[in-house]
């Protein structure tokens, strides 16, 4: 969760956003956009892919046996 946290704080601050703007642009609470940018492990997939859809990132479920090869 810490690589999603900074990621999302690093390119939210390139676009030159507060917490808040963001927030706003992206259609989530500002508490989601506090509890990623935290590391906070307990968030809702579809808020987190709202968020990220703003850099043209989602996250999605993956196989382990995918990653192996």
């Amino acid at each position: 969760m810490k690589n999603l946290a900074a990621f999302v704080k690093a390119r939210r601050k390139e676009v030159n956003l507060t917490q808040e703007e963001f927030a706003g642009r992206t259609g989530v609470a500002l508490t989601v956009i506090r509890k990623i940018e935290q590391g906070k492990t307990n968030l809702n997939m579809d808020s987190v892919n709202l968020v990220l859809s703003m850099f043209g990132h989602a996250l999605a479920p993956v196989n382990s046996k995918e990653l192996e090869q």
